[in-house]
């Protein structure tokens, strides 16, 4: 197998380390042609879609790709903003704080980049530059705090298949998930409490997850558990009996049967039995998009109050809020223990100065320039 060319090695170079932020993906713009161009390499993973490739090719290339792209496009221009795809916003957003947050910590030579499993900036694009900048230890970080192999698996596969065509492969080390770590789940309930402070609380908390196939979990995959468990480390935290809260799981695609119970006919339920004031959070979801903006704010949010339900409150992703920047840096930095990060001005001078020594060695021995 041919290995994508090396760039030049540099003898007196300083290693240095990097952490990239990985979220799902979006449509460069909302409209037909980005959306299907978007949908087709999100729905051809094997990942996503655990059906036989000739079936699903036809599914996909026959039926969804030339009927969904065009709706799915309106619903992408509906929360699209002046600034672009809300997620792409939030999760630069996240990149540059998360440097920022290291930086104070004192990881000041730690690199942050952003990536998207699909659409741009495409994770393989993202790694090819590190590398040319002579980062050869990176922390995989997925925006996913539960694991599931339909997302984080996902991330690891595309990892894993831009290196095998790598000579030279940095040191790596991958984020599995982060469903129970205090800092995100104190991140959580600060957002909560926040929302409520200025507007109120509701007669009950939902909160919604994103849904898989049932068979995912009866098959080993971990992440209705993660779910759940997120769920209720959220509800002790606020001090929550278990008839002020409930889980469901949104966005059900196809015929088969998906995690129960389904956000939308859950939550139109919820107001025929006669709550009248509710609130929505999606915990799985780090950065608005537009399975919350659209989906759940206007979606389900119309499912509630043509119900019957009065008041629909939507408490937005944690997306910028400073507990969860310090949560991802705290996530970050447990995972570079044992990296050269924190260094002082005298300690990289010293190896700087160490590395010219290597370098005037290698010269000395014949090293081309």
């Amino acid at each position: 197998m041919p290995f994508v060319k090396e760039p030049p090695h540099q003898h007196g170079t300083v290693s240095s380390s990097a952490v990239v932020l990985v979220n799902l993906g979006t449509p460069d713009e909302p409209t037909r042609g980005a959306v299907r161009r978007y949908l087709k390499q999100f729905l051809s993973d094997p990942r996503v879609v655990e059906i036989p490739k000739a079936v699903w090719w036809f599914i996909l290339h026959g039926i969804i790709l030339p009927f969904r792209s065009g709706a799915s496009a309106k619903k992408y221009a509906s929360i699209w903003t002046r600034d672009g795809s809300p997620l792409r916003v939030h999760t630069s957003n996240q990149a540059m704080l998360l440097h920022a947050a290291l930086g104070e910590r004192g990881h000041g030579d730690v690199t942050v980049a952003m990536a998207m499993r699909y659409g741009s900036p495409s994770l393989p694009d993202v790694l090819a530059r590190l590398k040319a900048d002579g980062c050869d230890r990176i922390v995989i970080l997925p925006a996913y705090p539960q694991y599931s192999g339909t997302t984080t698996g996902s991330i690891w596969d595309a990892v894993f298949a831009h290196y095998r065509k790598i000579r030279n492969i940095p040191e790596l080390r991958l984020v599995k998930n982060y469903h129970d770590h205090d800092g995100y789940i104190e991140a959580l309930r600060q957002n909560i409490l926040a929302h409520w402070e200025t507007h109120g609380r509701g007669e009950k908390l939902v909160m919604s997850f994103h849904g898989v196939p049932k068979r995912t979990l009866l098959l080993g995959d971990p992440y209705h558990c993660e779910c759940h468990k997120t769920a209720r480390l959220l509800a002790a935290r606020l001090k929550l009996k278990p008839e002020d809260y409930i889980v469901t799981f949104q966005s059900r695609f196809g015929k088969a049967e998906w995690l129960q119970p389904y956000t939308a006919p859950t939550v139109a339920q919820l107001a025929k039995d006669g709550v009248r004031r509710l609130d929505v959070i999606c915990p799985g979801f780090t950065s608005d998009c537009l399975e919350t903006l659209e989906e759940i704010a206007m979606e389900v949010r119309h499912d509630f109050l043509s119900n019957g339900g009065k008041e629909f409150h939507y408490i937005p992703c944690l997306n910028e809020n400073a507990h969860w920047i310090a949560a991802l840096a705290e996530i970050a930095e447990q995972h570079m223990i044992g990296w050269p990060t924190m260094t002082t001005p005298t300690q990289r001078a010293l190896r700087q100065h160490d590395a010219n020594k290597g370098r005037e060695a290698a010269l000395a021995k014949g090293a081309p320039q």
